[in-house]
């Protein structure tokens, strides 16, 4: 059965969100003890049900597209909302992967004797109910609900007023294949109000959420983590560099900064400073600069780098480096070598990604050493920060804090650890 909603004659939001929190704890209670197999079972049969449920998700979604234009959302914001046939694919193969995925409850690691004959070790296990609340994107509620599930918590999720009906249309899925496997419903619900005093009252809910992850922008992260008396896992920003060392070998190393900058714009591990050493600058930049112009990118650059087309490069100012521009604007900076490139990341980073291209096994271990980010790459571009690129299956989202998860937060970053201990007989004297 659900919970009574507040556009079902249930005025009381404050009681319809404790009886959610209250469902919540008690579905987390019996999901951790689900085995992996009725876990995988769920989740396939959640699959099953997008599948079938196509017409009805697609419909919904162009109530929410059509209010969406209505209210002039932005080309951005409409395309994430979209849910194509793609995206409902690329959704049904999550799920696959997320049940094909090891399953992390009850892992005992790290176990060794002791001088008195006891063993010490570490079992994970889920963190209880996570609190989800995101914008936009549909597609996350799949995400989550299928990361949570699996690594055994229990999840509310909150998304934006602009994909309510598809997201309520997903939930129906969701639920189905709960019911189906046999697993409590309420282990994923759906706040189905649009009432902003809704994600307000989530953020009190010490007694039923064990810790809130927000997904969006960055006025909606900086509010949540402002006013959560829940423990928040999160990034506010991901201001990526790649730095192009002196010893790097130039063809490699337009590739990678090419790629991290114009794979895709609004995505968080996208370049968006490009550091480029002085003793390499006169060979790589002139090259780098024409090819990025031609792809139609932005350019704002210190006055080292302007040097190099003054047409075209515009004046960076002092906020440009602080800044996540998600679209074809990069800012571009020439400094005095490696030391030099790590100051200015860990001064203007936001400890999200970045990356050294350098033929120097030495300097590219110093980099990775002294760079204070949550992913630090050698040779490659950050737009492999990515949980399923990093063998992770799927993540929740990156985040940039140091507890208790840091980097793409995949089913371990779901779970945590506690002290398990084997004796025989043994009494401590």
């Amino acid at each position: 059965m659900s919970v009574a909603l507040p556009d079902e004659g249930n005025t009381d939001l404050a009681g319809y969100m404790g009886e959610l929190g209250r469902r919540a704890r008690v579905a987390a209670a019996q999901l951790a003890a689900v085995e992996p197999a009725q876990k995988n079972a769920a989740l396939l049969a959640i699959a099953q049900a997008l599948d079938t449920g196509r017409e009805r998700i697609a419909r919904e979604n162009r109530k929410d597209l059509e209010a969406g234009a209505a209210n002039d959302l932005g080309a951005a914001m409409l395309d994430r909302l979209e849910l194509g046939e793609a995206r409902i694919d690329a959704m049904i193969e999550g799920l696959q992967q997320v049940a094909a995925l090891a399953d992390p409850v009850g892992e005992i690691s790290d176990l060794r004797y002791r001088p008195s004959g006891i063993q010490v070790g570490k079992m994970r296990v889920p963190l209880g109910v996570i609190g989800i609340i995101y914008e936009s994107r549909p597609n996350v509620t799949i995400d989550a609900a299928a990361l949570c599930l699996k690594s055994g918590n229990a999840t509310i999720l909150r998304g934006g007023k602009e994909a309510l009906n598809s997201n309520l249309a997903i939930f129906d899925c969701i639920r189905a294949g709960l019911e189906q496997a046999g697993i409590d419903p309420a282990a994923v619900q759906v706040v189905n109000t649009i009432d902003r005093a809704a994600v307000g009252m989530m953020l009190r809910m010490d007694d039923s959420i064990d810790v809130i992850i927000p997904r969006g922008g960055k006025s909606l992260i900086e509010r949540i983590a402002g006013e959560s008396s829940i423990p928040v896992i999160k990034h506010l920003d991901g201001v990526c560099h790649v730095y192009v060392d002196g010893h790097a070998e130039r063809d490699k190393a337009l590739e990678i900064a090419f790629n991290a900058k114009t794979r895709r714009y609004g995505v968080c591990n996208a370049m968006e400073t490009l550091l480029v050493d002085a003793a390499i600058a006169d060979e790589f930049l002139p090259v780098m600069l024409r090819r990025l112009l031609d792809h139609g990118v932005e350019l704002r650059g210190c006055e080292r780098s302007r040097s190099y087309d003054p047409q075209h490069v515009a004046g960076a100012s002092e906020d440009d480096w602080y800044t996540e521009y998600l679209g074809p604007i990069l800012s571009i900076r020439v400094v005095d070598g490696l030391d030099a490139a790590i100051a200015h990341i860990n001064h203007y980073g936001s400890h999200h990604t970045d990356a050294i291209v350098s033929e120097d096994y030495g300097r590219g271990r110093e980099f990775m050493r002294r760079v204070d980010s949550s992913s630090v790459m050698v040779n490659a571009s950050t737009g492999f920060a990515d949980g399923f690129e990093y063998g992770l299956g799927a993540e929740i989202g990156i985040s940039t804090d140091k507890l208790h998860a840091r980097g793409p937060v995949g089913l371990e970053g779901l779970t945590s650890q506690k002290f398990v201990v084997l004796g025989d007989g043994q009494i401590r004297p």
